[in-house]
């Protein structure tokens, strides 16, 4: 059940951080709205599953899938420039995080 919540908390990251982006410095009302509520749903899912989890492995999980699903959005969504080498450090990011699962014993 942690693992969930900490995957959910990964994915509304993922949310509220292209909203943030699409609220251009929070002049626009809707995406300042999904930003901040995504923010609280994250956050409270993040706190969830450190009840559980090693604050290290929960904290570098959910920063991993924010940073990959961000990438990922940004490519397919917001048409930023796919490159090698971002490419590259997205695999490195995913990697690291699948290390960390396997380092963890819950």
């Amino acid at each position: 059940m942690y693992w969930i919540a900490l995957i959910i908390a990964g994915g509304f990251e993922v949310i509220w951080a292209s909203a943030m982006k699409q609220s251009e410095g929070f002049s626009k009302f809707w995406p300042s709205m999904i930003t901040l509520v995504g923010m609280l749903i994250s956050f409270g899912l993040l706190s969830l599953a450190m009840k559980s989890l090693p604050l290290g492995t929960a904290y570098t999980v959910w920063t991993g899938i924010g940073a990959v699903g961000a990438f990922v959005v940004g490519i397919v969504i917001l048409g930023e420039a796919f490159t090698l080498t971002r490419a590259l450090a997205a695999i490195f990011i995913v990697c690291g995080l699948v290390l960390m699962k396997m380092s963890s014993h819950e």
